[in-house]
């Protein structure tokens, strides 16, 4: 294999994240019916603060409450209740990508795997064993316990420190967004593959090494690398 080291982004890489199918489960367990009106105003509160978490100018913590204020202060109850209770439908509703479980199998024995994530601990580890894959990745780095986010170089240096400090060349860092996954990957001298599953046009500025469809393209390139 090309590469030592693969490591994924975990939503929209490898897990499905509907942010409205769990929103819906969890205002469902406080009696509320949760609607697509209301999802897009949470929307507006929540996309922004993801990129100033990942700017780093707010916390974990800061964005967690702060998604949830509004609809704490309808409802009587702490804004970290309603978070917890939203990463616990998630887990609940939680499936992987179509080709996840084969490409990880494929990989498995072949090269080392790890997760770098921004999404938060509650959700990561329940997840990981729910479907079957808490043994396949090590390490896996969370934001929330780091304090930095992606794109931050300074998460992808936490990692390397627990992959023994691998050769950069010879790790591949694979995720759906390429401001953070693609551009954070640069930025620590690792190759990148973008999941560009949606056929979206490439952001000016960033050129990733690969690109790929689907899960089972990554696995057909994957493949096809080794063999050269």
């Amino acid at each position: 294999m090309k590469y030592q080291w693969i490591l994924f982004d975990a939503d929209e890489t490898l897990f499905h994240f509907d942010a409205f199918k769990g929103l819906q489960l969890m205002f469902s367990r406080f009696d509320v019916d949760f609607s697509l009106s209301d999802f897009k105003i949470y929307q507006e509160v929540n996309k922004p603060l993801w990129v100033d978490y990942q700017d780093g100018k707010i916390s974990a913590c800061e964005l967690q409450n702060t998604r949830f204020q509004s609809w704490a202060e309808k409802l009587s109850v702490p804004t970290q209740h309603l978070n917890s209770g939203f990463l616990a439908a998630m887990a609940d509703i939680c499936s992987l990508l179509p080709g996840a479980k084969e490409l990880i199998e494929a990989l498995t024995g072949k090269v080392q795997m790890g997760i770098i994530t921004n999404g938060f601990t509650e959700l990561q580890t329940i997840r990981l064993e729910r479907t079957g894959l808490l043994q396949s990745f090590s390490p896996v780095v969370i934001s929330e316990e780091v304090g930095v986010a992606k794109p931050d170089v300074a998460i992808f240096e936490h990692a390397l420190g627990h992959m023994n400090n691998p050769v950069r060349e010879k790790v591949l860092m694979v995720g759906d967004n390429p401001h953070s996954d693609i551009q954070g990957g640069l930025n620590a001298g690792f190759d990148t593959c973008w999941l560009n599953s949606d056929g979206q046009a490439i952001p000016e500025g960033i050129t990733p090494h690969y690109q790929v469809g689907s899960l089972s393209e990554l696995q057909n390139l994957l493949l096809t690398v080794d063999s050269k």
